[in-house]
This record gives structure tokens, C-alpha cells and sequence, in this order.
């Protein structure tokens, strides 16, 4: 009985495992399909978003801090626009800039 269950086990990781790729191949497809965010946007008014770090003059606003180095940003290294927690609709600027930013852990 005990060897029925860990093949059944495997099998069930092994369709898990298989199924991954194709998975994150949808969700990479969506990522690239977002319309990219405006400063115009209400949400990103809220945040005081700027497509451009280099032209932030928040008070929150650190040096050297932008989307793609913050824990919020989910687009792959090197692009110029990718997903973001909190702009689900949307893709934020790399080199962009929110009040909401958090330094990548």
C-alpha cells in the first residue's frame, strides 16, 4: 500500500512539474500584453508615479531608487516595462519611480 502513494505522489508532482512552464509562459504572454501606466492614471497620480526616476522631485524620493530595483516590480531583468503589485492593470517603466517604492529584498 505505502508504494501506491508515493507513486501516486510522483505522478502528481510530475504533472505539477510539466505544467509549470506552460504556466509561466501564460503568465510572462499577459505581462507583455499590459497597457503601459501614465503618470495621467488615476492610481498613479495617488503614488506619484514618473516614468522617468531621474525627473522625480518627491520628498520620498531616494537616489537611485526605480521600479526595477523595487519589491514591487515583477518584469524580467533588463526590460524597459514589466508588471507591478500595485498596478496589476497595467506595466510600469523601469527606470520609473513611485512614493510606494521598497527596495528589492
Amino acid at each position: 500500500m505505502p508504494t501506491d502513494l508515493s507513486r501516486r505522489r510522483f505522478v502528481t508532482l510530475a504533472a505539477a512539474a510539466a505544467a509549470a512552464p506552460l504556466v509561466l509562459r501564460t503568465l510572462s504572454a499577459q505581462a507583455a500584453d499590459l497597457p503601459k501606466l501614465t503618470p495621467a492614471d488615476p492610481a498613479a497620480k495617488a503614488l506619484a508615479y514618473a516614468e522617468d526616476a531621474a525627473t522625480v522631485k518627491h520628498p520620498a524620493f531616494k537616489p537611485g531608487s526605480h521600479c526595477a530595483n523595487c519589491n514591487f516590480f515583477k518584469g524580467a531583468a533588463g526590460a524597459a516595462y514589466g508588471p507591478c503589485q500595485l498596478f496589476p492593470k497595467n506595466s510600469v517603466a523601469a527606470k520609473g519611480w513611485c512614493s510606494a517604492w521598497a527596495k528589492k529584498a
